[in-house]
């Protein structure tokens, strides 16, 4: 017998079609919390449980009918009383239904009820013939299990594919309370184009309608459409009131384009373009920007940015992200971010890269744009053009690691003289060690030659092709202590471990070699295990040291989480180090400063940390940090952090979120420099939150410039939940300042900063 069960998953594709984008609008989950308890529609009963994976099809199972009372014949059934039509997820179930299968009509009629996995429908009536393949369904309300959408519409009229749809509604408010709801006079779609049109449109906020659209386009699934995308306005001191209008372009299945008409009422219209593109053996992205005049700079202004790659084979994939902006102040008039100021330039490479099993390589180039109008192009550092390297490690039986660092670079420069250099350095290590302790001493040779221009040759000595060779020892040791403990009636695991790492390498005169990339690494627990105190290969560092740590950790065995971890570190410098970069005092013979880290749960909501460094030469402390964090119930958070870094910065940042109650939070950060007496960055704002809408309201004032200007911005953001955003992206803003506002940033693990990225070259790490 068939059967009218395909009529009613067309109208799930109708009735969702509204809030067919709006997942898109957030990274964040939506929060249902606030809603009342309970669905708008319950489940009905009688009605199968939602499909789990693994599951047959729905056409690949049988279907079921009961009913209370049975009469007419067998073309033409009828079912009265609780019926019930069930096919895997599918749950049909009506007063009374009267089929003729010759004719393919049907008619059902007295509370409707439809459910599977995404929707339950009530109606009052359903009528069609499943041999046109045309229904009608009447008096129709609807929720989405998932989304919490729920709405209703007078009639549903469906042909094939097409379908219709009269005087509709969508929320995801409950019907006692409608902050806001989208209601459309008439709906066309197409499932087979993946489409509807929406036909006078209205957004209402309560009562008040605050948006009307004659006719607008829009998807039914997960295709691509093109179509216009929610606006975001601002209004800040440097550009005014700020409108985007972002258009998207769907124009294949493999790359699509996004048109960004910006308007700012203090400087003019700029058109902002993202173009992507995929496929097999890669992907890009293409970002431009065009403002034919800004009428703060009176010039054109505009920018281009590409990122992309190409796999090449199975070991090799073309890389580039190049960038390029039409002028020094480009970065500073349109990015409003403390992230987007702090560059003095624009890096732009492109290159072969390759990746084995014991080996990396990469042929590359390098070049740099000034973007800080305060400098210069003689700030600007070497573009590397070209740049080969090589690195490889394998290991030799049980016991010994061989390999090598290899890396040849052409420096070039408008502004100052340039050369070649070839720095290689092959090493052999030992592998000893067992469970609980390890030794691992290493043996390196350095070479290093130049090929240098005459007029920097001239500089350093008149030497055109100096090198420099050495041998480089290290020596690393280290042992694991752990017991079982108790503290305060919870069970932990306390380690020990102590750490030594001696370093040797002879003194090799380097004063007439250039300084093409190379500077002293900031002093850091990191420092204290290298074999070379500079970043780069023009500066080798003598020495003869050694390095004495020691860190200890406090394990909970209940659930492997951290309660204390602390480490203490020093160097002893057995002989005064001579080589210095220019302006670089020596580093002589004595003890380091202490290094010291330290973090403390003191319970799953308060945690504290500390970083200090002490010198015991001249009695004063080079580096200080502390930072505590408190977790409020719910998403609430607090963060208090001070920096202190001698002759450099000392700097202290409060920033919170803080929920009043369920609905109302407030959001504030305070980034100030103390050693300049200027405000950094100053956020306030508040947040209220409903079941179904959002909206967050943001006051900024931040440095935009190294000359330290201040700028001023308002943000605005409403947030319709299961539809979309409208307004400024205030939680880009807010997860930026506020460490935690997404819960999950908190226990996002920080790369490394001495493990190399797969792709660079440094040949000061230990192997």
């Amino acid at each position: 017998m068939r059967l009218p069960l395909r009529l009613l998953p067309l109208s799930l594709s109708i009735a969702a079609c509204l809030p067919g984008t709006a997942l898109a609008a957030s990274d964040k989950p939506l929060n249902w919390a606030l809603c009342p308890a309970g669905d708008i529609i319950p489940p009905f009963e009688g009605a199968p449980p939602a499909a789990q994976p693994g599951d047959p099809a729905r056409d690949q199972q049988p279907t079921v009918i009961e009913g209370d009372k049975q009469e007419g014949t067998r073309t033409t059934p009828q079912f009265q009383g609780n019926v019930a039509l069930v096919r895997g997820d599918q749950f049909l179930g009506t007063d009374r239904i009267a089929m003729d299968t010759e004719a393919g009509t049907y008619v059902a009629e007295g509370n409707v009820r439809y459910q599977d996995s995404g929707i339950r429908i009530v109606a009052d009536r359903a009528e069609g013939n499943q041999n046109t393949d045309t229904h009608t369904i009447t008096n129709i309300r609807y929720q989405l299990v998932d989304r919490r959408g729920n709405g209703g519409a007078d009639s549903i009229e469906l042909t094939g594919p097409l379908g219709q749809m009269h005087h509709s509604t969508y929320s995801t408010c409950d019907p006692s309370q409608r902050m806001w709801e989208l209601r459309a006079q008439q709906i066309d779609v197409d499932s087979d184009d993946g489409f509807g049109v929406a036909r006078n449109a209205v957004l209402r906020m309560g009562k008040f309608p605050v948006l009307y659209v004659p006719w607008f386009k829009f998807p039914v699934d997960d295709r691509r459409q093109t179509g216009l995308l929610y606006p975001a306005v601002s209004m800040s001191s440097r550009n005014g009131f700020d409108y985007r209008q972002p258009i998207y372009l769907n124009l294949a299945p493999n790359y699509d384009m996004t048109l960004e008409p910006r308007w700012m009422s203090k400087r003019g219209l700029l058109l902002d373009t993202e173009f992507r593109y995929l496929y097999d053996g890669g992907r890009g992205i293409i970002n431009a920007s065009y403002m034919p005049n800004d009428d703060l700079r009176d010039r054109d202004r505009g920018r281009f940015l590409f990122s992309g790659y190409h796999n090449l084979g199975q070991n090799w994939q073309a890389r580039a992200n190049v960038g390029w902006v039409s002028d020094e102040r480009y970065v500073e008039d349109f990015a409003n971010r403390l992230a987007g100021i702090s560059a003095s330039y624009l890096q732009s490479t492109a290159g072969i890269y390759g990746l084995g099993q014991h080996w990396s390589a990469g042929a590359m180039a390098e070049h740099f744009q000034l973007t800080d109008y305060t400098l210069t192009d003689a700030n600007l550092p070497y573009s590397r053009l070209p740049r080969l390297y090589f690195n490889w490690e394998q290991p030799l039986g049980h016991w010994f690691d061989a390999g090598v660092w290899a890396e040849t670079v052409r420096f070039e420069h408008s502004e100052r003289p340039g050369g070649s250099r070839l720095d290689v350095k092959p090493y052999v290590s030992a592998r000893l060690g067992g469970p609980a302790w390890y030794i691992t001493p290493t043996l390196a040779w350095r070479y290093t030659a130049y090929d240098l221009e005459p007029a920097l040759a001239q500089q350093l000595g008149g030497d055109t092709s100096p090198t420099r060779s050495l041998p480089i020892t290290t020596f690393d040791a280290g042992v694991y202590f752990d017991r079982d403990t108790r503290i305060g009636g919870a069970d932990y695991l306390h380690t020990l471990e102590p750490r030594l790492f001696y370093l040797n390498t002879p003194y090799r005169e380097q004063d007439g070699l250039p300084l093409f990339d190379t500077r002293p690494f900031t002093f850091s627990w990191g420092q204290l295990f290298r074999d070379n105190r500079y970043s780069g290969a023009d500066r080798q560092t003598d020495a003869n040291q050694l390095t004495v740590a020691l860190s200890t950790r406090l394990i909970r065995q209940a659930d492997g989480r951290e309660k204390l971890s602390a480490s203490l570190g020093q160097i002893r410098y057995f002989e005064d180090s001579r080589v210095v970069a220019p302006g670089e005092l020596p580093v002589e013979e004595g003890k380091s400063a202490w290094v010291a880290d330290a973090n403390y749960a003191i319970n799953d909501r308060w945690n504290l940390g500390a970083s200090y460094q002490w010198d015991p030469k001249f009695r004063r402390e080079d580096l200080a940090s502390v930072r505590a964090r408190y977790l409020w119930p719910g998403d609430g958070v607090v963060n208090i952090g001070y920096r202190y870094r001698r002759d450099l910065l000392e700097q202290a940042d409060f920033n919170f979120l803080y929920p009043i109650n369920p609905v109302w939070s407030v959001v504030g950060r305070y980034y100030y420099s103390m050693d300049d007496d200027k405000l950094l960055e100053a956020v306030g704002g508040v947040q209220w939150d409903s079941c179904c809408l959002a909206v967050r309201a943001l006051a900024r004032r931040y440095v935009r410039n190294r000359e330290g200007e201040l700028d001023n911005s308002i943000q605005f953001e409403f947030v319709l939940k299961g539809l979309g955003s409208a307004g400024q992206d205030t939680e880009r803003t807010l997860r930026r300042a506020i460490l935690g506002y997404y819960r999950d940033d908190l226990y996002l693990v920080p790369p490394s900063n001495t493990t190399p990225d797969p792709d660079d070259y440094d040949p000061n790490l230990i192997p």
